[in-house]
């Protein structure tokens, strides 16, 4: 499966399919939660976030190609990320492009 974030795969024209995305939402252990707050407080990188968006991303990433594949699609184009806030500690990534059908 290709996965670009451009508008076109270099030497393919393609037939559209349609919009496809996959979606997750995360939320840090309380722990985790409490030890990034003491460090917001000194400064530096989250990294419990910073893992835990990094996850959140190829999950994402993963659940759109799944449903690419449910539509028989060789790569999806266009490739783009959004998040929001859900509540209070919980994160949504999702991801979502366009699958299309190469002619080869």
């Amino acid at each position: 499966m290709i996965i670009t974030t451009t508008e076109q795969v270099p030497g393919h024209e393609y037939e559209i399919l349609g919009i496809v995305s996959g979606n997750t939402v995360r939320a840090k252990h309380l722990g985790k939660d409490i030890m990034s707050g003491l460090k917001s407080m000194v400064g530096g990188e989250l990294q419990e976030y910073t893992d835990m968006l990094s996850d959140a991303r190829k999950e994402s990433i993963n659940r759109m190609i799944n449903d690419a594949k449910r539509i028989e699609a060789d790569a999806v184009v266009n490739v783009r990320f959004t998040t929001s806030q859900t509540t209070a500690g919980a994160a949504e990534l999702l991801a979502y492009g366009t699958a299309v059908k190469l002619i080869r």
